[in-house]
């Protein structure tokens, strides 16, 4: 009787194996990179957010029309100046490749900041410190602060400018963040 029971559940287990193998619960593809190599050993890689279609989350204090609809931001003083949203994020080919948070900000100690998190769920996640006030041609710079997995040994820059559509389309939307990301090995960069 015990050895059934054993026999049972071993081959209980190799059947659910077999049927995870042939039948995966996750078929996550992967989009291809659509990265620029530079002879300097780095690499630039566009990605951009098209607003309001690609913005999942917004969250602001004392917004009439939340997102998603009921989101209660918290009336705590301390998150009065803060500003949290969550995005689709795309390449060049306009296909989705992953998510992307911006936390704006300020702090009486340590001023105004914005950091993005960039995920990407088959290469890894960028965190990303930007400077607050925008360079010459709107643009918004950050350095890579940390990442994971493919985005670990790298750093590097990563600029931010809105551009607002002038297609003049109904459907068309309101304008886009471009993301565009300078990043090198660190390993090469000390040769």
């Amino acid at each position: 009787m015990f050895k059934t029971f054993i026999a049972g559940i071993l081959l209980g287990i190799v059947a659910a194996g077999g049927t995870l193998y042939s039948f995966p619960v996750v078929d996550q593809f992967r989009e291809h990179s659509l990265i620029v190599v530079h002879p300097n050993h780095g690499n630039t890689e566009s990605f951009h957010v098209n607003i309001p279609m690609d913005r999942i989350m917004i969250g602001v204090a004392g917004q009439s029309n939340p997102l998603p609809v009921g989101l209660v931001w918290p009336e705590d003083q301390q998150f009065a100046d803060t500003r949290a949203e969550l995005f689709k994020i795309r390449n060049d080919k306009d296909a989705v490749v992953g998510v992307a948070s911006r936390i704006a900000g300020s702090h009486e100690n340590s001023g105004e900041i914005i950091e993005w998190v960039f995920h990407l769920p088959a290469r890894g996640s960028a965190y990303v410190a930007m400077q607050p006030e925008p360079a010459e041609g709107g643009y918004r710079i950050g350095a890579l602060a940390t990442g994971t997995r493919e985005f670990a040994p790298l750093h590097g820059t990563v600029t931010e400018r809105w551009v607002t559509d002038t297609s003049g389309s109904e459907d068309a939307p309101a304008g886009r963040i471009e993301i565009i990301t300078a990043f090198v090995a660190r390993e090469v960069e000390a040769e």
